[in-house]
């Protein structure tokens, strides 16, 4: 029996070799062109945390950021990634500990089974770049293309409100809708 991926190279269907910039390094990743960005970082780049989910670009689990915009990963050309910058769930907070709004969503309960959560995440610190202070229309209208089936949103959107309170320095780490 033939191996799949024997038959697709020999059928013409030649890997390609690329420096892909990923959560702040350059890695070099091999693989077949016609790949999608979810594709690569899960199964060429062992990046689990970004989610399979309804590989149509309706759902939002498999969004990353692309130069600091949120993106479907599903719908994206690995190709199309060349020389730009990729920010997966794996890349977001940092040595010192988690990003203000990992620890909100875990504070707050905005995390359920979780499988939403870095789509959500990374959406919401895109917002919170471009804008410190949004308000919760803006917030649920930035989210709006992230599905979450446990958590009802509400917590969400108080998780984000509460993390740009924190990094504006009006809430204090541990402040907030969680302490009480």
């Amino acid at each position: 029996m033939t191996n799949p991926v024997e038959t697709r190279q020999a059928a013409g269907h030649q890997k390609v070799h690329r420096v892909l910039h990923v959560n702040g390094e350059a890695q070099e990743v091999t693989f077949l062109p016609h790949h999608t960005l979810l594709e690569v970082l899960r199964e060429d780049m062992g990046l689990t945390g970004t989610k399979h989910g309804c590989e149509l670009g309706e759902c939002g689990t498999c969004t990353v950021l692309l130069d600091g915009e949120p993106v479907l990963s599903c719908l994206v050309l690995a190709l199309e990634c060349d020389g730009r910058e990729i920010k997966t769930i794996e890349g977001m907070g940092s040595a010192e500990g988690l990003h203000p709004l990992q620890v909100r969503f875990a504070d707050l309960g905005a995390a359920q089974c979780g499988y939403c959560s870095p789509g959500f995440l990374l959406a919401a610190e895109a917002l919170l770049e471009r804008e410190d202070n949004p308000d919760r229309q803006t917030i649920k209208e930035t989210l709006s293309g992230n599905l979450c089936r446990c958590t009802g949103y509400l917590k969400i959107y108080e998780a984000v409100e509460e993390a740009a309170a924190e990094m504006r320095g009006e809430l204090a780490p541990g402040e907030g809708r969680a302490a009480q």
